[in-house]
């Protein structure tokens, strides 16, 4: 395995964290700071979605180089 298909493979394992993250933040699900602070989940989902866009971007450029 080439070290561009590891990072493929990492980029793309990021990808699907980030889309269950964001799956649950739309079933409801609320999350804290340590401190017991609530996050803000709008912010939350917005900063998860531009993280999709850079990674579906990534992932793009990398499967190009492969291609």
């Amino acid at each position: 395995m080439t070290t561009q298909e590891t990072e493929l493979d990492r980029l793309k394992a990021r990808r699907v964290t980030t889309l269950f993250r964001l799956d649950m933040i739309n079933q409801g699900a609320r999350i804290h700071y340590e401190d017991g602070t609530p996050v803000d989940m709008a912010s939350e989902k917005d900063r998860l979605d531009a993280v999709v866009v850079d990674l579906d971007r990534r992932i793009e450029k990398l499967e190009r180089a492969e291609g």
